[in-house]
């Protein structure tokens, strides 16, 4: 499989259905958030734990159940913190042990998370790959399956039932905003629109730049890793199996500052009263920075996917 095609999303959505939330769509004009236009925002903050994570880990991991494929070592999976968390929630509810490797330096906020599910948390490296080689060794040792966090066609194919679910309830939106680390969001979600008029549009900071960085060399390549958005977005490069989807139906990759994503946390915060964190704001920074000029009569969709920062940072 080198893609998730719309009926492999739409089998993920019926299979993930009843362990995850349909997040709500808010329509609004942009003058609060600063804006010339009309929004389609698609709450995933909303999600449970935190972010669009937990529709790739219930996908990958029902399938495994439903194939009788899912080890007695149950699953182990490396993460800048959300995905850990949402593996640690789909394994908690379905009855199978988890392990979680994270940087050092993820987030309280985040582990917290992880370890409150009851998954067993190591802190190890001071980015995401050397969590990812541990916990690849881990799983080699144990026969644990790995749940990756971007690159496995069923995790795609669950993140880009967040473009059903926003395609059914705007089917005006002419753009899509998403925030890239890994890729595995903006994967799933050019697969859903594939072969529709509808653009989708990848947003990174500029001390992450990896599918601009790919787009640009015409293959995933390591990249820097920084910023104020690294531990949600700071994949060294993105994953083989999106990066097919991306260079064909990505139709933009736009980078923006740290400063943009902050003010975009702080406008969501005094207009919506809504906490996102700085990977979870980066879509509607494009916007609100002039790095992404929607052309006249466009119907933006921005994709906020993210919750799991301390409140105080964005209050400050």
């Amino acid at each position: 499989m080198t893609e998730p095609s719309r009926s492999d999303i739409a089998a993920a959505a019926a299979r993930i259905a009843g362990h995850v939330r349909r997040t709500p769509v808010l329509r609004m004009g942009g003058a609060d958030l600063g804006l010339d236009l009309p929004l389609i925002l698609k709450l995933e903050l909303l999600q449970a734990t935190g972010s669009f994570k937990p529709r790739g880990a219930f996908n990958t991991m029902l399938a495994a159940k439903e194939a009788g494929a899912m080890p007695a070592a149950g699953v182990v999976t490396a993460s800048g913190g959300n995905h850990g968390a949402a593996v640690a929630y789909a394994a908690r509810a379905l009855g199978v042990r988890a392990e979680v490797f994270c940087p050092v330096a993820t987030p309280a906020a985040k582990t917290a998370r992880i370890e409150g599910c009851g998954a067993t948390l190591h802190r190890v490296g001071a980015m995401y790959d050397e969590a990812r080689i541990a916990s690849e060794a881990r799983a080699a040792e144990t026969g644990a399956q790995i749940v990756h966090a971007y690159d496995q066609p069923g995790v795609l194919a669950g993140q880009g039932t967040v473009a059903l679910e926003l395609e059914q309830d705007a089917p005006e939106a002419t753009h899509v905003l998403v925030a890239t680390g890994g890729g595995g969001l903006i994967g799933g979600i050019a697969a859903w629109y594939a072969g529709t008029a509808t653009q989708v549009i990848s947003v990174e900071p500029e001390g992450c730049p990896t599918l601009a960085t790919a787009l640009r060399e015409g293959r995933p390549v390591p990249c820097p890793v920084g910023g104020v958005a690294a531990d949600s977005l700071g994949a060294r490069q993105v994953g083989a199996h999106m990066f097919r989807v991306a260079r064909q139906h990505v139709a933009q990759a736009v980078l923006v500052t740290d400063d943009a994503i902050r003010d975009a946390q702080r406008r969501l915060w005094d207009a919506l009263r809504l906490v996102a964190e700085p990977g979870g704001a980066a879509a509607l920074a494009a916007l609100t920075s002039g790095a992404f000029v929607p052309p006249a009569g466009a119907r933006v969709a921005v994709i906020l996917c993210g919750s799991n920062t301390d409140p105080a940072k964005v209050l400050g």
